[in-house]
């Protein structure tokens, strides 16, 4: 299933596509009513909402809905560092890590399809990753490489945003990674079921900025396997329903071209993964929005 989170009438709903249109799952008793919920409802949930999106009579022309981040909140968001040889091939420096690499998200940085990248004027280096993510649907914990998997519950885009000059200045990948609106993700979830580990099934992945192609790899291009990622997570920390890893973005970054290429206001990013779908997102200038909103 391709599972979204959307706005329609003002209300935030869950569903799923069926021949292009968008089944309404919380026209259903049957089917928990926000996304968090129908992960942690587990595969009796799922069976659920199969049924529903099989048989559902409320439906909506995407055109009439406002697609948001399929989890807008998620519990965490973890992100694999240097994990595509291109990229690390790229920095300068960089050498093979011996155990995987990660850093947080925060979950209030999420926005959805379409909405506006802002623009900070604390930022000159602002910078754009595709990456592969994976959806917790399943508490881990120390589940080994053999069965960690049974934890997926799908997989979606993610934008990692990055302002590099706030990143490499003291190390401060925190702060780089954080400013609000620097996680976009979706436009959907895409079930386990119909993506097998991506480890051994390559997805491919690119990056369009304004129409043009910056980022082009695909996951047979990764240091550590999905199972090897998850299954060092969850030796260390619980895994629960609703919890994002971002397993990496590949070459062709912003900060290493020549020269240099960085979002400015106006840009524009789409970022595609086959069988998941696109993520396009414009980027405004955080004073524009400010105004816009009357913030400013």
């Amino acid at each position: 299933m391709k599972l979204y989170t959307f706005e329609f009438s003002g209300q935030r709903r869950i569903g799923a596509e069926r021949g292009g249109r968008l089944v309404d799952f919380n026209a259903s008793p049957e089917v928990p009513q926000d996304m968090i919920s129908l992960l942690r409802g587990g595969d009796a949930a799922m069976a659920a909402a199969k049924r529903v999106q099989a048989n559902g009579t409320i439906t909506h022309l995407f055109s009439d809905v406002r697609l948001l981040a399929p989890v807008p909140r998620p519990g965490k968001i973890l992100s694999s560092g240097i994990n595509y040889r291109g990229h690390l091939q790229e920095e300068p420096g960089a050498t093979l890590p011996e155990t995987p690499f990660f850093f947080s998200k925060l979950p209030s940085c999420v926005i959805g399809s379409g909405q506006p990248i802002e623009h900070s004027p604390l930022t000159k280096q602002l910078d754009y990753e595709v990456e592969l993510a994976v959806v917790i649907g399943k508490t881990a914990k120390n589940l080994d490489e053999t069965k960690i998997m049974q934890a997926v519950a799908g997989y979606t885009i993610h934008h990692d945003v990055s302002a590099r000059d706030v990143q490499m200045k003291d190390h401060q990948i925190t702060l780089g990674k954080n400013f609000d609106t620097f996680a976009p993700m979706g436009p959907c979830m895409v079930t386990a079921d119909e993506i097998p580990d991506p480890t051994n099934h390559h997805l491919w992945l690119r990056t369009w900025l304004n129409g043009q192609l910056m980022q082009d790899s695909s996951t047979s291009d990764w240091v550590f396997p999905l199972p090897h990622l998850l299954s060092v997570l969850n030796r260390i920390m619980t895994l629960e329903p609703g919890d994002i890893v971002s397993t990496g973005c590949p070459a062709g970054v912003g900060l290493f071209r020549n020269p240099q290429i960085f979002l400015k206001h106006g840009d524009v990013v789409r970022l595609e993964i086959e069988k998941i779908g696109v993520l396009e997102n414009p980027v405004v200038a955080e004073a524009e929005l400010a105004a816009a909103s009357g913030r400013g």
